[in-house]
């Protein structure tokens, strides 16, 4: 990977050595010791990234650097550029946690012309909202889209808008009124109606893949209506899992129990060999010519095509000129066509710009079944799931309370990543203090999280009030959830008490 210089020349440079870990997990000589043309595609960008940022440059222009990075990569990305003195960075990105995370002005490119905005994404939400109120020039759909995530953005991800040029008091003034962009209580009916109480429980479950164990001792309960986000290191069994889960590996000890009305749909990361010849509006009604997607919302074929990107005209496009991010695209088009009580979607985002994004997210806000994401995507898998698990390659599947934030403080307690660039710039109190901050910051994100979580419970448990065995379950939740709050609370204070000393 590093040409002829010798081993020891470019081993011994800090900045290359946490590159390298940063980018490809570790440090080891399996990595450096392939060619080139043995790696994988995803390999290769990341190489290529690499050479980037181990130079000296005044100037990086990067074309969507977090395609092929985990949840956990994208993250140390962005925390790498930002400790990167002097150096200026050109994004261009559907990842919209890296936006926020790493730019301060925003460019978006409309009909030909460039309009500037400042601040990350959040902050350009805020301003398309803004400008929307101001001039009939935005569609009322694309309005609603917007208000919809400003009103997430401000409710469910205050870290995100904590920055000074997202202007808290003129968001809330834009949002007055707004719904959650969820109504839990009506899904959950809806996903009851269609599944029951079961849709898979693992007891003691084993996964292989020939002799290497990927899962081992599973005991886990998926039920309906339930929004599942899976993080993890690759290669640590979370497509596995999904496939094993719609029979496609047969677990190799324990049992897997699957609901009686399950009916799934699996948007894997292969492509589905359609005919060559069909358009694509033609390849969607093959499946059906209109869908139900809860909340009493009915859409036509080429009605949810345009929800996915595929224009009026372009539904009129054969398959077989389609590139391989359209095809995806009508792929899961396809499969939400066909009405299943249970979604699972591997990695659904890499082929979407951030408009469509925004339209699949309002389309699972009403979607009353189960769904469960694979995503290297930390804005998608916050903005669709509720509840979120992490596999960390010792084979075990961890409910993480504490979502993303968790998983990542798991994994830098593992690896204990170098930062030499941090450390350049910061003194060690002012780091101890920004990162109290960003701690208390964090908390207080998770205890409005909580208190949501807590008066869903107290709602289902008033309707579940003939339901003995659905009350045992939500006092159980309950009971769970005030402890975390509890938990959170106290660390809140030792943080607050920490920043005051």
């Amino acid at each position: 990977m590093l040409g002829d210089t010798a081993k020891h020349e470019w081993a011994s440079e800090p900045n290359i050595r946490e590159v390298f870990t940063g980018l490809f997990g570790s440090f080891d000589d399996h990595i450096f010791d392939r060619k080139f043309g043995q790696l994988s595609g995803g390999e290769r960008r990341r190489v290529g990234l690499a050479k980037l940022l181990i130079n000296e440059l005044d100037l990086i222009l990067l074309d969507e650097p977090t395609n092929h990075l985990d949840v956990e990569g994208v993250a140390w990305l962005a925390e790498y550029l930002n400790n990167r003195k002097g150096l200026a960075v050109t994004v261009v990105t559907h990842d919209r946690w890296f936006l926020d995370a790493v730019t301060e002005r925003t460019w978006e490119v409309v009909d030909g012309k460039v309009e500037e905005y400042e601040g990350g994404y959040s902050a350009f939400v805020l301003a398309k909202a803004e400008r929307a109120r101001q001039s009939s020039v935005m569609d009322a759909r694309r309005n609603a889209l917007v208000r919809k995530e400003l009103a997430w953005l401000r409710r469910g991800a205050p870290a995100r808008t904590t920055k000074p040029k997202f202007r808290v008091d003129a968001a809330n003034v834009l949002i007055a009124g707004e719904p959650e962009p969820r109504n839990q209580g009506e899904l959950l009916k809806f996903a009851l109606n269609r599944l029951g109480k079961t849709v898979y429980e693992a007891h003691h479950l084993q996964v292989k893949l020939g002799d290497n164990e990927l899962i081992s001792d599973l005991y886990w309960n998926v039920g309906p209506g339930e929004r599942i986000g899976v993080v993890g290191i690759n290669g640590a069994g979370k497509t596995t899992l999904m496939r094993t889960l719609v029979g496609e590996i047969q677990p190799t000890a324990g049992k897997l129990v699957t609901g009686i009305t399950v009916k799934p749909a699996f948007l894997t990361q292969h492509l589905d060999e359609l005919d060559p010849t069909w358009r694509v509006l033609e390849a969607v009604e093959k499946i059906a010519n209109r869908v139900e997607l809860g909340g009493g919302r009915e859409l036509s074929a080429s009605q949810l095509c345009e929800r996915l990107g595929f224009d009026r005209e372009s539904q009129w496009t054969p398959v077989g000129d389609l590139s391989g991010g359209e095809r995806r695209r009508l792929q899961l088009t396809r499969l939400l066509m066909d009405s299943p009580n249970v979604l699972l979607l591997d990695e659904p985002t890499n082929d979407f710009d951030i408009e469509t994004l925004t339209e699949l997210e309002d389309l699972l806000d009403g979607y009353g079944g189960t769904l469960i994401v694979i995503s290297h995507d930390r804005y998608f898998l916050e903005r669709v799931c509720d509840r979120f698990v992490g596999l960390l390659g010792d084979k075990l599947v961890r409910d993480l309370p504490r979502g993303v934030d968790e998983y990542l403080e798991l994994r830098h307690d593992a690896t204990n990543i170098p930062t030499s660039v941090q450390k350049e710039k910061k003194s060690s109190n002012a780091a101890e203090e920004r990162q109290l901050k960003k701690d208390k910051v964090r908390l207080e994100r998770q205890m409005e999280k909580a208190d949501s979580k807590i008066s869903e419970l107290e709602a289902e448990l008033e309707a579940a009030a003939f339901d003995p065995d659905r009350l045992q379950i939500l006092t159980g939740d309950l009971e769970n959830s005030r402890l975390e709050k509890a938990k959170l609370e106290e660390a809140w204070l030792q943080v607050t008490l920490s920043l005051e000393d």
